[in-house]
């Protein structure tokens, strides 16, 4: 009896680390900030994703927190992740990011654009990378606010 217990807990010990990250997820925010004029975004994705991803697309470990690979995922991002106005992309400027061993989190902002200018949001982030992943978007305009949810199907969500 106690041999079979010992077993068991041998087995769960062993299968743990695949219980811990079973689901891929992104959360961003997109608002506008009147006091600044400018269109804000803030995303954050799990740490362990992002770094899985660089090291497959570069072959080597990564240190989220160097620049030479943050400007990696800043490269990455920047493809994967865009809004767009009513006749071009809404230029997003990168203000920077923050890593820990959780979640990295990036800045950007669109000065002097207001939330009306955007038509639609675009983002595959990770979701090229793991069929799973999800990525929800929080629009917040003032005192309304709603959620957009985007995966490897549906990488693209219109704002009206």
């Amino acid at each position: 009896m106690i041999r079979r217990a010992a077993l068991l807990v041998l087995a769960l010990a062993c299968a743990a680390p695949a219980w811990a990250h079973r689901f891929h997820v992104g959360i961003a925010e997109v608002s506008f900030n009147a006091r600044t004029g400018s269109l804000e975004v803030v995303h954050t994705y799990m740490a362990h994703d992002v770094e899985a991803l660089l090291s497959t697309l570069h072959q080597r470990q990564f240190d989220m927190g160097a620049p030479a690979d943050q400007a990696l995922f800043r490269q990455y991002l920047e493809r994967q992740f865009w809004i767009n106005g009513a006749a071009k992309r809404v230029p997003l400027k990168w203000l920077g990011m923050t890593a820990d061993t959780e979640n990295v989190t990036v800045y950007q902002e669109a000065p002097g654009t207001p939330l009306g200018q955007a038509a639609s949001i675009h983002n595959a982030v990770l979701s090229d990378f793991l069929p799973d992943q999800v990525n929800t978007v929080n629009i917040k305009d003032g005192a309304n606010a709603r959620t957009l949810m985007f995966d490897r199907a549906h990488p693209e969500r219109p704002l009206r």
